[in-house]
């Protein structure tokens, strides 16, 4: 094997900055592959001052002569996607091969309705937070092995199968439990037979166009959507997504087998930002953490949803670079942190007087501790413009040598602005 693959995952909780990141590595790869999650997820991409917003599609789009791939690994919205190719297209900016593998399951209108109905019933103070996109519910039907897949939109005779089966038992479960009206068969066998039609060209055998990517010496960038502590096995359950963002989820997500895989590249925030419910140790609710969301413009990608903002968490990116394997990070908006004259860094969890310095996702645990900050001193200086480790000022450049010291990892990219040109590379 000639090529090799990296994989990108998000090192908090999602929402770390992975297609800006994923867009200026880009440019060294053959291959760009989304591995998990669904339109659940937004990666924003701003090139020459437009900005681009990807839910599915993998942020190596805008790049022509790569090929991009949406892995087996990912819960497919067939109109969202559409909905995303036609802009490119209308913007000029379609620019990439797309291979979208016939193995990857879709996101049917019963799952989104699903979706909303589980989340009311919850009621109030058990919500788990999620978009509604139908994300769970979709993957509740793949492990159920009940699910329609990608090919099953060019087969008419399958997908009616598939369709009426599925909906004997969703209608049963809207009527019965939630007390609402079928959904008719014709509407949804009808809008899914056309989804097929217009993705068919893009329908294909994605682990096999990796693969013969690597063996020609080609690179591939696996990457992930949400945050390690967000993996349905790994994160804070049950506030989690409902697939693994972990290193190991690119693997089974992409139909690629682990020994291809030569670096893993954590990508974190500065600070930490959550959207939705459950714990968070670092949540800043006071003018500051405000102060982090208006400048870092912290609002969901997907839903606008603003975030809850707070401090770097090194407890919670150690326990990443744990389970993912991280070899680097790929640290995001410094630069919002400019101005801060003193920056609070959580080294370890109080709780009921003892000091735990190891993650946990229990659930109950982590709702009863305190962090314990160290301060490291702020800059004033615009870094914004800053190209190279040596333009940023010492304070800044303590911040990244701290992180690399308490993690054992290094800092391989820098972000100080949203454009592609604001990275500094650093060693790779």
């Amino acid at each position: 094997m000639k090529g090799r693959a990296e994989v990108i995952v998000g090192a908090q909780w999602g929402d770390e900055g992975k297609g800006r990141i994923v867009d200026a590595l880009a440019s060294r790869v053959d291959v760009v592959v989304r591995y998990q999650g669904g339109a659940n997820a937004g990666h924003t991409v701003i090139v020459d001052g437009e900005e681009y917003i990807f839910h599915l599609l993998p942020s190596g789009m805008l790049y022509s002569g790569k090929a991009c791939v949406i892995g087996n690994g990912v819960v497919v919205d067939p109109q969202q996607l559409i909905d995303e190719l036609t802009d490119l297209q209308t913007r000029g900016k379609d620019r990439a091969r797309l291979v979208v593998s016939g193995s990857a399951h879709v996101v049917m209108p019963y799952h989104k309705v699903l979706d909303g109905m589980e989340e009311r019933f919850r009621g109030a103070g058990k919500r788990i937070g999620t978009t509604r996109r139908g994300i769970g519910p979709c993957y509740v039907d793949k492990v159920n092995r009940s699910g329609i897949r990608m090919e099953d939109l060019l087969n008419e005779e399958v997908l009616r199968e598939k369709i009426t089966f599925n909906l004997e038992v969703k209608n049963m479960i809207l009527t019965r439990v939630y007390g609402e009206d079928p959904l008719a068969f014709g509407t949804i066998f009808e809008q899914a037979r056309e989804w097929g039609e217009k993705l068919a060209p893009y329908v294909g055998d994605a682990s096999l166009t990796i693969w013969k990517s690597m063996e020609s010496g080609g690179r591939v960038l696996l990457e992930g959507a949400q945050g390690t502590l967000l993996d349905v096995d790994h994160g804070t359950y049950p506030y989690v997504t409902s697939s693994n963002p972990t290193a190991g989820g690119a693997c089974v997500g992409a139909g690629v087998g682990p020994s291809t895989v030569d670096r893993i590249t954590g990508v974190v925030k500065a600070y930490c930002t959550r959207v939705g419910e459950g714990s968070f140790p670092t949540e800043e609710e006071g003018d500051l953490g405000d102060r982090l969301r208006d400048k870092g413009h912290e609002f969901g990608a997907t839903t606008g949803r603003p975030r809850r903002c707070g401090w770097l968490d090194m407890v919670a990116l150690r326990y990443a670079v744990r389970v993912s394997g991280i070899t680097a990070l790929a640290l995001t908006k410094l630069d919002i942190l400019t101005g801060i004259e003193s920056i609070p860094v959580c080294m370890e969890y109080l709780a009921e007087g003892a000091k735990l310095q190891d993650f946990s996702g229990n659930l109950r645990v982590l709702e009863n501790v305190k962090p314990h900050y160290t301060h490291l001193e702020g800059w004033k200086e615009d870094i914004s413009e800053c190209r190279s480790l040596e333009d940023l000022p010492k304070a800044a450049r303590d911040y990244i040598s701290f992180i690399e010291k308490h993690t054992g990892v290094p800092v391989v990219l820098v972000g100080v602005g949203p454009g592609r040109e604001q990275t500094i590379v650093n060693g790779l």
